[in-house]
């Protein structure tokens, strides 16, 4: 081994490694709306967001009482999704019910 090669390997050993990014996350919101029946909304949160009966109940209650809340946390591509899966479920029930996401 020559002395160019040594080099060349402590050069290696003390580059700094990247740290790898987290994705940023994206907070899908439910809007309240004097429509949609309160039931629907507590099946949506059960059904496309794994909620308890209660966690439902809780959530629906703080969309009703301050206009909108927060029902999860997701990557970019999932919260899209549970958006376009609230939306289309609201839509084919005949409900006006909005789901938004915003960056977290």
């Amino acid at each position: 081994m020559t002395d160019n090669d040594t080099d060349r390997e402590s050069d290696l050993a003390v580059k700094p490694r990247e740290k790898t990014q987290r994705p940023p996350m994206y907070k899908v919101l439910m809007l309240n709306d004097d429509f949609t029946p309160m039931e629907f909304v507590v099946h949506v949160l059960e059904r496309l967001f794994g909620m308890t009966h209660a966690q439902a109940i809780e959530i629906m209650l703080t969309v009703h009482k301050r206009g909108l809340a927060v029902v999860g946390v997701f990557s970019h591509e999932v919260a899209e999704t549970k958006v376009a899966q609230v939306m289309e479920l609201a839509r084919r029930q005949q409900h006006p019910l909005q789901c938004t996401m915003e960056k977290e």
